[in-house]
């Protein structure tokens, strides 16, 4: 099944590594995740979560171009302390789950008979 992405756009994988204990990297999580929020509401973040074990964070981006994905990076808190290493892999998607990237159904709250 084809990978439904906009005209001009790829996927991006980014591999974001802590260079820290993570004591150091608690303080930063909050403004971390302020940026992260920023990325998804522009369009750029389509997935994003915490490594298990806890060794760093995998983000799925969209856009144009890696310089696009770059330029987005030193932004980030964790990168602007030094606490954290990125690794960028670009892929072109060209088989998917069926379902996966499908509208999401609509949940009815509320007003049951119960």
């Amino acid at each position: 099944m084809a990978v439904p992405l906009p005209d001009g756009q790829t996927l991006f994988l980014i591999d974001l590594t802590y260079t820290v204990p993570l004591a150091e990297i608690a303080p930063l999580i909050d403004d971390h995740m302020a940026w992260v929020q920023a990325h998804f509401d522009a369009g750029l973040f389509l997935v994003a979560g915490a490594k298990v074990p806890r060794s760093g964070g995998m983000i799925l981006a969209t856009a144009p171009d890696r310089g696009t994905i770059e330029a987005a990076l030193p932004d980030d808190p964790f990168h602007r302390q030094g606490v954290a290493t990125y690794d960028v892999t670009e892929f072109k998607p060209n088989t998917r789950a069926p379902g996966l990237f499908a509208p999401a159904p609509a949940i009815a709250l509320g007003g049951g008979d119960g």
